[in-house]
């Protein structure tokens, strides 16, 4: 998902090309995170291995392992690099002053066009990361902190914090199966559910109660 830098080259030219070995190194780290996203999603996290992604990468093993540890490794850094490529999308969506309900509108849309846009990457980043194990699981829920962290901030509520992340996590329980069901190419119809749920939940009724 994650778009590399202008000024770093996909595919370096052969032999002396004169190149920075920093700009060698992010543009191998950036073809290895694609890598990891593409061959996750061909063959599932379980499947895919450390040889189908430098393949992809166009990297030996011995450049993988000089950027990685191994395979969990790599789809974590390529998990973290595609959240905060999202988050960002939702933040500009969700920025100005307008009213929260409107801004929640603008920050679904935005999150779910994302998405849509690579349905096989976002079927890995959302529902293949639950294969990655408890380390990804809990970078998983860091996330969705960082989210309901968003929703409290743009709802200017004193509302106690585990409601917001009650409120993503249904969210992204949603959102999941949808993909499971209908493909992440449908996942804009889910706007007016998302949008329901958000300001329903979130609109201070009975928060003193």
């Amino acid at each position: 998902m994650a778009q590399p830098s202008a000024d770093i080259p996909r595919r370096l030219p052969r032999g002396s090309h004169g190149l920075d070995r920093d700009v060698v190194e992010a543009s191998q780290r950036t073809r290895l995170l694609e890598a990891i996203g593409r061959a996750v999603a061909e063959r599932g996290y379980a499947g895919a291995t450390i040889d189908d992604v430098v393949r992809r990468a166009g990297v030996s093993k011995a450049t993988f392992y000089e950027h990685f540890a191994d395979k969990q490794d790599c789809f974590l850094a390529a998990y973290e690099a595609a959240s905060e490529e999202l988050l960002a999308r939702v933040q500009e969506a969700h920025a100005g002053d307008g009213d929260w309900r409107e801004r929640t509108r603008a920050g679904i849309a935005a999150y779910l066009r994302w998405l849509a846009a690579d349905p096989a990457l976002a079927r890995v980043y959302l529902v293949e990361v639950a294969a990655a194990g408890p380390v990804a699981l809990e970078r998983r829920e860091a996330l969705r902190d960082r989210y309901a962290e968003l929703v409290r901030e743009r709802r200017g509520s004193d509302l106690p914090f585990e409601i917001f992340h009650a409120v993503v996590a249904a969210v992204d329980d949603l959102v999941v199966r949808h993909i499971r069901e209908h493909g992440a190419e449908k996942l804009p119809e889910l706007e007016p559910v998302l949008v329901h749920l958000q300001t329903a939940l979130l609109d201070g009724s009975g928060a003193e109660s």
